[in-house]
């Protein structure tokens, strides 16, 4: 019940994720510039790198349940109360703060949905995980602009509808997700053990350098959504294939990445997300050659087949990688680099693209390959045990085939010793 209110509630609430969509249109509807709108969108990312964090730390502190309640609660009060502030400053600092409450369950949600599945079937649960949000985030512009138009062309509805999508999300997690039950730990004295904080992710000295490749990669990764439109118009091509690469992308991604992960789970997961950082960098490294349609699909049939192949792996690995009660910071740290390259990906990007033009993609996909080199150094496997629990789930789905009994041999007949072969009684042989 559990595992299926996680999966609910991230579409429901991927679904309802307006705001990041019409903010820099709201603000600008209020009269205020387009640098102060950019600005708000700035600090509404900013405090979602810091509320993925946050989240990771409450998870293990509190538990999904609360941090998921927490989430969702503050999130629609402090939507809702956007249409209502007086001033810009007031509006900035409520959109900065409302960024980081709205991140705070992803973690908790991850975590949860970790703790709740068996170590060999992370991979698949976090696949479906992705799908789930995947085609949250696919509708929710075409639900958005509904509520827009709904609503005479005002922002009213629409923030009322986020809010109320995280009233109904905070009420499935208030019902359906467990409550947080932890004994307090001690040592072989029975003295209670200092509590654990990040510092002990990151002591985790390969753990530190799966987060740096996973920056690297997300920075090359926000590229479709920042650079590439921006070649495509300055090259001259028609923008139409821009969107015509954004939709193949959404396309292949919701069709085949759980059909593709009953396969890719068997692999080693260095090998899956290994192979996901090189194609996403051979896919953004294709944009460098002169630019048409033909280059602009190529491209991003590469670079999709990479997110298929490995993102499930790379975000179940967080949750494999650490001791079980550090799983919460463990998956707010992977959250909070993925965060980062998100949000600096585009201003990276845009930069390279000012100073070197329709050069930028060989260089700018080196970060993968970077990334690439460092998951083959620090990426462990699972233990052995998980492996050996996810061939014997997988023996088990098979009916066993129906066998009759051996038939026993008959034991031998002992022959009293003087008594010539072949000469026995009657008594024996019946």
């Amino acid at each position: 019940m559990a595992v299926k209110a996680i999966f609910a509630g991230a579409f429901v609430n991927r679904l309802g994720a307006f705001l990041s969509i019409f903010l820099v249109l709201f603000v600008a509807s209020k009269g205020h510039s387009a640098a102060a709108a950019a600005a708000t969108l700035g600090a509404y990312g900013v405090g979602g790198v810091i509320g993925t964090l946050i989240g990771g730390v409450l998870a293990d502190r509190l538990g999904a349940r609360t941090a998921t309640v927490f989430s969702m609660a503050s999130s629609a009060v402090l939507t809702v109360s956007l249409l209502y502030l007086p001033n810009y400053a007031l509006l900035f600092a409520v959109t900065a703060v409302l960024g980081l409450v709205s991140l705070v369950f992803r973690p908790a949600s991850a975590t949860l949905l970790s703790e709740l599945t068996p170590e060999s079937r992370q991979v698949m649960v976090f696949a479906m995980y992705r799908f789930a949000v995947n085609v949250g985030t696919t509708a929710s512009p075409l639900l958005g602009y509904a509520l827009y138009a709904a609503g005479g062309h005002r922002y009213t509805l629409l923030f009322w509808g986020e809010g109320l999508v995280a009233v109904v999300y905070g009420i499935l997690a208030l019902y359906a997700l467990p409550r947080k039950e932890r004994a307090p730990r001690t040592d072989a004295a029975g003295d209670a053990e200092p509590a654990d904080s990040l510092l002990d992710v990151l002591r985790n000295r390969r753990y530190v350098m799966f987060l740096i490749a996973v920056f690297f990669n997300t920075v090359v990764y926000m590229q479709y959504l920042s650079t590439l439109p921006l070649d495509i118009k300055a090259q001259g091509v028609a923008l139409i294939w821009y969107t015509v690469a954004v939709a193949l992308n959404g396309a292949i991604v919701i069709a085949f990445e759980l059909p593709l992960t009953k396969i890719s789970q068997h692999w080693p997961v260095k090998v899956s997300i290994c192979s996901a950082c090189v194609l996403v960098g051979l896919g953004m490294a294709s944009y460098g050659l002169p630019l048409g349609p033909a280059v602009v699909v190529l491209g991003t049939l590469i670079w999709t087949t990479g997110e298929i192949v490995g993102a499930p792996a790379m975000f179940a690995y967080p949750a494999i990688a650490g001791p079980a009660q550090l799983k919460g910071r463990y998956i707010g740290t992977f959250q909070f680099m993925f965060a980062a390259g998100s949000a600096l990906g585009p201003v990276i990007g845009g930069l390279l693209f000012t100073a070197l033009d329709h050069r930028v993609w060989p260089v700018v996909s080196v970060g993968s390959f970077i990334a690439a080199l460092l998951v083959v150094i620090a990426v462990r496997q699972p233990a052995a045990e998980a492996e050996q629990e996810l061939a014997e789930a997988e023996l088990a789905e098979v009916p066993t085939p129906l066998v009759p009994p051996a038939v026993e041999s008959p034991p031998a007949l002992e022959i009293p010793p003087g008594t010539a072969a072949g000469e026995v009684t009657g008594a024996e042989r019946r």
